[in-house]
């Protein structure tokens, strides 16, 4: 644990070294310390659609089931969902970005062209948590869920099955994984069945295997779930029979996607045919179909998207940038869009976190709060990391 003050181990014992905040200048404001046995700031709100400014800083928990039924497959950032076990609570933190989010949608006209959202911010400022903000908001308010939780894991296993497309012998499928997408869709939307969607036309997978026209979107997940080398395809057709299904009033849709610049990049990645030719991002078939769902040619609906430094081989440092990270390809493919900015922590949300952290009792002295919010640069990644476990 960070001291504020050390003793002089020579000379007057009474004597203080400075500490690292006046051994070093830096723009963060002081931070007031805390006394022992401070509870966190928490809202009794759990409804998203009602958070509002008011609740900006404020934890707010999200019910077992609810992170089970959206998360179970993916979601959270990895140390994210380790303290959650840890602290036997999801608790999201109320932010200005999420907070915007959520007062769009409610302001929202559904008749008109999907609406276009781009999450962007440094590394670790939280984009991806803000997406589940609103995955939570979806589910409550009976939207279909669309989400990818983070793309680059698509591309940067080497020993992950790729297959030449059936249809086109110049992308390549990811079967495994996209029967592995297709049960992160079934579970998110446990209860599409009640929305009563059919799919509009024959599907024939074989001379054997068909999905005929009026049978549930449900009948469509399921058989691509068993039968995993046509799991690719079963992506792009119910991707297309939601957009109809949406086009013709019968549902409202979220399409979330974490790390979008991956899919329109064309960058290099880990992955290798059975001939051995190297795959980019641009040959998937993953790619297309999520490019596709972000397209403007559907209404009832919304479209949630990140882009990262993070999300390519190496991470792209020089900008966090949408118009560099997506490029001129991405860029025109999404516009119009509404850009939203993800920034660091204000003071009021690092004293709110810090707070949190010791109502779980993970930090047990409150010394030390200016030295975090310096080490940290108020990153709340940083800031989860520099208060992790040993």
């Amino acid at each position: 644990m960070i001291m504020s003050f050390v003793r002089n181990p020579i000379g007057n014992g009474s004597k203080l070294l400075p500490s690292l905040s006046q051994l070093f200048s830096t723009s963060v404001a002081p931070l007031p310390a805390r006394s022992r046995g401070v509870k966190a700031k928490r809202t009794s709100e759990n409804d998203p659609t009602k958070h509002t400014q008011d609740h900006v800083g404020l934890y707010y928990t999200v019910p077992d089931p609810v992170k089970k039924q959206l998360f179970s497959m993916g979601g959270l950032p990895k140390p994210f969902a380790a303290n959650t076990r840890t602290f036997s609570e999801c608790s999201f933190m109320v932010r200005s970005p999420a907070v915007e989010l959520i007062q769009r949608f409610n302001a929202a006209d559904f008749s008109k062209p999907a609406l276009k959202f781009v999450l962007y911010g440094r590394p670790g400022c939280g984009k991806s948590l803000t997406v589940a903000h609103l995955l939570h908001y979806a589910l409550v308010n009976n939207f279909v869920i669309v989400h990818v939780p983070w793309t680059w894991n698509w591309f940067r296993r080497s020993f992950t099955e790729v297959t030449y497309s059936r249809k086109d012998k110049k992308i390549v499928d990811l079967p495994i994984l996209s029967a592995q997408w297709l049960k992160h869709f079934q579970i998110q939307n446990a209860g599409i069945d009640s929305l009563n969607l059919q799919t509009s036309k024959d599907y024939n997978w074989s001379q054997r295997e068909q999905t005929p026209a009026g049978s549930p979107l449900s009948a469509l997940v399921t058989h691509g779930i068993n039968r995993v080398k046509f799991a690719a395809e079963v992506i792009k057709a119910l991707l297309d029979e939601l957009k109809i299904s949406c086009n013709s009033d019968k549902c409202k849709v979220v399409v979330a996607v974490d790390g979008f610049n991956a899919l329109v990049g064309d960058y290099d990645t880990q992955l290798k045919t059975e001939d051995k030719i190297k795959v980019r991002t641009g040959m998937v078939t993953l790619s297309h179909v999520f490019q596709d769902a972000t397209k403007s040619d559907w209404k009832n609906g919304a479209v949630i998207v990140t882009v990262d430094q993070l999300a390519s081989p190496y991470g792209s440092l020089e900008s966090h940038w949408p118009i560099y990270l997506l490029g001129r390809k991405g860029f025109e493919h999404l516009d119009p869009f509404i850009p939203i900015s993800v920034t660091e922590y204000s003071d009021l949300e690092l004293n709110s976190a810090l707070d949190y952290y010791e109502d779980r009792m993970w930090l047990q002295r409150t010394e030390g709060r200016h030295e975090l919010g310096f080490l940290s640069n108020k990153n709340p990644y940083s800031l989860m990391t520099l208060c992790s476990g040993l």
